[in-house]
């Protein structure tokens, strides 16, 4: 089995609302503002290889929108999910299975390509979409919280090409690959673990975007839920310590992995930070 980080480019949002209640003199030591108070952060993916199986993890926000939208969010940067992609030496018709943590824009906005004459189109024509079923229905009738986040312009032209799929208990698209439930940022998001020799590699979605997050109390503003957040980070903390789980981040703008270790004070914090390649052989 061989991993492939696939950038797809960065974004910026605001400080503020990505650490909730932590004030800005505490959070703005580990992610530095600009003048309007946003922060740059990655669009990560993960690309899952094994035998004929060819596994992407989320697909960034993509290129669709309009003007108005990514003036919002400042999407910027050299590389793209297909550009990365090709540089791998993938085609969108290798790709055969996309999952979806979640359907926030910047998470699955490139599922779905625009051609020049406005029609919709699922991005990679040969892959199963995965998505979790309460969530996928939780997305199409979105809350008023939310709703700026779920596009249906990202999330029904898959259903509509008869690529969609639920994650269950039983799914096994390969043996290495299972997956949890985390319901504080959103419901329903998938967590997948990837079981890479002695590694167990966590791709940690919006549960913890990046290694800043992993106190407890750090929870983004955007989360529908934030004390089961803190619940559901405590549970995962206290196992990433015992079983040494690598994590993987989807938003840090430099750190893709590292451990965590407990603190003195019944805490989290993280441990070894650095490129996934940093810790296993890709």
């Amino acid at each position: 089995m061989k991993l492939h980080v696939i950038d797809t480019g960065f974004f910026k949002l605001d400080g503020g609302a990505m650490f909730g209640v932590v004030p800005k003199s505490l959070w703005s030591r580990y992610q530095q503002p600009d003048e309007n108070n946003l922060c740059t952060w990655a669009m990560r993916c993960l690309l899952i290889e094994k035998d004929d199986k060819r596994i992407l993890i989320d697909t960034g926000m993509g290129n669709k929108q309009n003007e108005k939208f990514f003036s919002h969010y400042h999407p910027h940067g050299n590389t793209s999910l297909l550009g990365s992609l090709k540089a791998k030496g993938f085609s969108p018709e290798d790709i055969t299975d996309v999952v979806l943590t979640h359907l926030h824009f910047d998470h699955c906005g490139g599922a779905v390509s625009k051609d020049a004459d406005g029609n919709l189109y699922t991005t990679f024509p040969n892959a199963t979409y995965w998505s979790d079923k309460e969530h996928w229905n939780w997305a199409i009738n979105p809350n008023a919280r939310e709703k700026a986040s779920f596009l249906k312009e990202n999330i029904l032209p898959i259903q509509e090409a008869g690529q969609l799929e639920f994650v269950n208990e039983y799914t096994k698209i390969i043996p290495e690959l299972t997956f949890a439930l985390a319901n504080g940022h959103t419901e329903g998001m998938l967590i997948p673990y990837i079981q890479f020799g002695e590694e167990t590699i966590v791709f940690m979605a919006d549960l913890l975007p990046s290694p800043t997050h992993i106190p407890l109390a750090w929870v983004m503003g955007y989360d529908v839920r934030p004390l089961v957040t803190v619940r559901e980070k405590e549970t995962f903390l206290q196992e990433a310590v015992e079983k040494n789980y690598l994590l993987f981040y989807e938003h840090d703008a430099q750190t893709e992995a590292s451990r965590v270790v407990a603190t003195d004070r019944g805490n989290y914090k993280a441990g070894e930070t650095g490129r996934l390649e940093d810790f296993i052989n890709l």
